[in-house]
């Protein structure tokens, strides 16, 4: 650390550089944090969780009962040991509650006065966060699994939406209306993902083994199918060619740059594509468990070097490095299986939530003095010149 600092300020480093390398220390160093917890709410799963780009304080978390929370992640109190308050929540005696599961929360990117929430009830709600009332609401013909509105988008309010029609649905917030679909998918669109780098490109994934890469703007709308053998596959088989997984894909994730994009496949496999021309990037992550039949939500870390990806398998979460695919780390707490997780990049914590009912806390280890052993510090003082010895004793503190 010392290095980093000297470094900065001879200007042989940018300020960035020693951002990055603290940053990936403190995700190297995730635990458990027995001193933070997170007020239990949801009587059922918990499927969805998302923090608000804004402040990094406020989090939203959707479960399997219907009920949709919003919890304050600032330590008020001060101390070492606090909990994380409900501020509030769209219980079952609110008038428009989601009468089934809640599969995604999203915040609103650019103001936390609005959040989003879409159920397997059919239905994408937008909601307005003071008054906790609906603002708007899309009715869809079949099970909503996923949908996710653009981080930096300025010219459109898209949400793009997945459901169990093939077809993906764009529904614009201005006009209150579907605007768009997107055709080519022939199976339920299980996961949507919009570029953090470009603010038309959405990328698809579905059940029919098949990741899309589309340009809203475009008429035509699909830029690429993702082929995990990079076209190398022989022409007779066209039915296996162009298939991101072998299974079903289940879900998406952009790196924080957006150059690459990471899917995952109940064929138990992660791969990790090339955004801009949609090769195969060939990383292996070895067998990474996947047999559920929903969108699952992972997440990835930002301003780290190198970028990490966590991704909840079974009760655990597993920390990966994106780009050469070594596992680093195994975090363990949850007592039943994990279903989503999300990265606060302003303080490198992590969030998860399972089917145990719980969030849990994630955050970067302490660190601790090292002890020094009075034997070795008796020691050490026997070869000191006597003038240098410490001289200190108990009398000059009672003087």
């Amino acid at each position: 650390m010392l290095g980093f600092l000297w470094s900065r300020i001879s200007g042989l480093d940018s300020p960035v550089r020693l951002t990055r390398a603290e940053a990936t220390r403190r995700v190297l160093s995730l635990e458990l944090n027995k001193d933070r917890n997170v007020e239990r709410m949801h009587e059922n799963g918990i499927n969805a969780l998302d923090i608000e780009p804004v402040e990094g304080r406020y989090m939203l978390s959707g479960g399997s009962d219907g009920i949709i929370v919003i919890y304050d992640l600032e330590n008020l109190s001060k101390k070492p040991s606090y909990t994380c308050r409900a501020l509030c929540k769209v219980g079952k005696g609110h008038p428009d509650v989601h009468k089934f599961s809640v599969e995604t929360v999203h915040w609103y990117p650019h103001d936390t006065g609005i959040f989003t929430s879409s159920s397997f009830d059919k239905t994408l709600k937008i909601w307005d966060t003071n008054s906790l009332k609906l603002a708007e609401v899309f009715q869809f013909d079949g099970t909503v699994y996923s949908h996710h509105i653009s981080p930096l988008a300025t010219k459109h309010s898209l949400i793009a939406v997945g459901t169990k029609n093939p077809k993906v649905q764009l529904c614009d917030l201005k006009s209150g209306s579907c605007s768009h679909i997107l055709q080519g998918h022939r199976g339920e669109v299980l996961s949507v993902c919009w570029s953090p780098r470009y603010d038309f490109i959405l990328a698809t994934a579905s059940a029919d083994s098949r990741v899309k890469l589309w340009d809203v703007r475009k008429a035509t709308g699909c830029l690429l199918t993702l082929d995990q053998y990079n076209g190398e596959k022989s022409k007779s088989s066209s039915e296996a060619a162009n298939t991101a997984h072998n299974g079903r894909v289940n879900g998406l994730c952009f790196t924080s740059d957006g150059l690459h994009l990471l899917t995952l496949g109940t064929d138990n496999r992660m791969r990790l594509w090339n955004s801009a021309t949609g090769e195969n990037t060939l990383v292996n992550y070895g067998k990474v468990s996947n047999n559920s039949r929903k969108c699952v939500k992972f997440t990835v870390s930002a301003g780290c070097n190198p970028d990490f990806a966590f991704v909840p398998v079974d009760s655990t979460i597993v920390v990966y490095t994106i780009y050469t695919g070594e596992k680093i780390s195994v975090l363990k707490g949850h007592y039943s299986d994990v279903d989503c997780c999300v990265f606060q990049p302003q303080y490198q914590d992590l969030y998860s939530g399972g089917k145990d009912c719980d969030v849990l806390a994630w955050v970067p280890a302490m660190r601790e003095p090292v002890p020094v052993d009075d034997a070795e510090s008796s020691k050490s003082q026997a070869h000191i010149h006597p003038d240098f010895q410490d001289a200190w004793s108990s009398s000059d503190e009672d003087s």
